[in-house]
């Protein structure tokens, strides 16, 4: 944990820590003040990492700095900017400008969806990033929502601002994915980075257009209930547009051509959306849009359709999708003088498919699992691992955010069926959350978003109460709940103790998980967790508490009050 347990501390003898924004598998960000020049900054922390050998944790450092380097060669409005690197406790801390609002993921949750026209505007800065950073031979690989900075100043500042380049690929310098582990988030990734094949530029753009259809809907466009799913979703299964997203169709039908030889060009797509936003109206499908740097000439795009489930789907012969209404799949779009290559890549993306499922995936393949566990839950789970801290990645999923729609397995929180009423007693608040609960908590915790799980912690944060909505599984809550104590003993260092049992909450059934271990690396301080999970509406929750040990009875009394409280809610729709 680090430094995590003292807001005040001071790193380099000039930045002064203050309250915590945010936090992942891999970093937490910090306000802080530069004292020496008098100025609000974010810090970002490296995580040492729980259990990881010498050269593991160089291999962590390297990928701060390499962050670090990233961002100091990039100079644009849209892009973060970095003010220093120091060193502190023998790893680096990064100093960035703060950037006053939250992230895209972070306004989904709580607002909902935006209008086309402001998609239009995030896509459009967006656009500019990538374009200055790709001609620095800079790819990003991480686009998502969580990444998205949504500046909120004093002056009416509407900036939008692309952070969190931890992954990113630069020209000639090694990286994570070269030495055989896959980095990213799944729902956001190209299907020719998940086939482990050559990437470039039209990969980022690719996420850019995923993160548009999440944009004007508020729910991730590829997300699905196992990461198999994701896959075969990025790979073959039917890309259906949001019907929201039907002013920037040919936007985004562009950038999610599954070839990325057919993809459409930044420049172009930067072309099309601000005529849009000049107009109102966008550039005819059938004008667009093919990349001339790559000697392609226009490419007609084929109708679309609105289908009865609200999205847009595809009609006539050609679509987007791996199969058309026939069931036979469809050739991508022809290009004069070049013959497709879709077929291929899509061969080898179902081929990489099938050996997941044979349970023989190789070292990128399980590293994508494992990320992907930590944004959804624990070991394939609907639990979120009580103490588990999500990736910096989203995600994980999302520094979370990542920032994304609000922590359910299928985007945005169930629809209420009563109204909040929350009573808090003495010592706790009522608080009504963004992504679709009210409950009380202790007067001074805080909330952090974490995606998928919302947390609020006490100052020092010794006390931690986590929320995490996902959907159903087979076998319910208590198949979820012994899944998670079978995966425990790996995933908690002195696990013992625990014990699952079968139990009724609100006349909905459900599963309670309490057990002890041996607490955070760097703490040195046992902890016991008070679990709890139900089945209401159509979502699986998870309430849980976790408490130093020493403090169990202030933690139960924590769990039974947040528990006793906790009600469905509707979230802000208004933004």
């Amino acid at each position: 944990m680090g430094s995590s347990g003292d807001t005040r501390r001071l790193i380099a003898g000039r930045y002064r820590l203050g309250v915590r924004l945010g936090r992942g598998g891999m970093g937490t960000v910090w306000r802080a003040t530069d004292e020496l020049l008098g100025r609000e900054v974010a810090v970002k922390e490296l995580h040492p990492g729980d259990g990881l050998s010498e050269p593991e944790a160089q291999a962590q450092r390297e990928r701060t700095m390499r962050e670090a380097r990233t961002v100091a060669q990039i100079k644009h409005p849209n892009v973060i900017v970095l003010h220093d690197v120091v060193e502190q406790d023998g790893r680096p801390w990064i100093v960035m400008e703060l950037v006053e609002g939250g992230s895209l993921g972070d306004r989904l949750a709580a607002g909902g969806p935006v209008s086309p026209r402001e998609a239009a505007r995030i896509g459009l800065a967006l656009l500019g990033a990538l374009r200055v950073a790709h001609a620095r031979g800079v790819l990003h690989r991480d686009i998502k929502p969580a990444n998205v900075l949504m500046e909120a100043g004093a002056r009416g500042s509407r900036r939008v601002v692309l952070t969190d380049f931890g992954i990113a690929k630069v020209a000639g310098v090694a990286t994570i994915t070269e030495n055989g582990a896959f980095v990213g988030s799944p729902e956001y990734t190209a299907p020719e980075r998940m086939a482990g094949g050559r990437t470039g530029p039209e990969s980022d753009l690719w996420s850019l257009g995923a993160l548009l259809c999440s944009a004007v809907s508020g729910e991730s466009l590829f997300h699905r209930d196992t990461l198999g799913g994701v896959l075969h979703a990025v790979v073959s299964d039917d890309i259906l547009p949001p019907a929201a997203a039907g002013p920037l169709l040919p936007v985004v039908r562009g950038l999610l051509q599954r070839d990325p030889e057919l993809r459409i060009a930044g420049d172009e797509a930067e072309r099309l959306l601000r005529a849009y936003l000049a107009s109102g109206r966008m550039p005819e499908a059938g004008a667009a849009y093919t990349p001339t740097r790559r000697g392609v000439s226009e490419v007609p795009l084929p109708p679309m359709r609105v289908t009865p489930a609200g999205q847009i789907g595809p009609m006539g012969p050609v679509a987007l999708s791996a199969g058309g209404p026939s069931g036979r799949r469809p050739q991508p779009l022809a290009v004069p003088g070049r013959p497709a290559r879709g077929g291929r890549t899509r061969t080898a993306l179902l081929a990489l498919l099938v050996v997941i499922a044979l349970g023989g995936a190789g070292a990128g393949v399980a590293a994508l699992v494992l990320n992907q566990e930590g944004e959804n839950g624990n070991g394939g789970s609907s639990i979120g691992g009580p103490d588990s801290e999500p990736p910096d990645s989203a995600s994980g999923r999302e520094r979370a955010s990542p920032g994304q729609s609000p922590p359910s397995g299928s985007g945005g929180a169930p629809k209420p069926t009563r109204k909040p009423s929350v009573s808090a007693p003495p010592g706790y608040r009522s608080v009504a959350d963004p992504a679709g609960f009210a409950l009380a908590v202790p007067n001074g915790f805080t909330r952090s978003f974490e995606p998928p799980r919302v947390f609020y912690y006490s100052p020092g944060e010794e006390f931690r109460i986590g929320v995490l909505i996902q959907d159903p599984r087979p076998g319910g809550p208590m198949a979820a709940m012994r899944d998670s104590a079978a995966a425990a003993p790996e995933r908690y260092k002195g696990y013992r103790d625990g014990e699952v049992t079968e139990t009724r909450h609100d006349g909905h059934r459900a599963a309670r998980w309490e057990f002890t271990w041996n607490g955070f690396a760097g703490e040195g301080v046992p902890r016991h967790t008070f679990d709890i999970s139900w089945e209401e509406g159509g979502k699986m929750y998870d309430l849980w508490v976790s408490a130093p040990d020493t403090l169990r009875d202030e933690g139960r009394r924590h769990f039974d009050t947040a528990l006793e409280s906790f009600v469905r809610t509707r979230p802000d729709s208004d933004g």
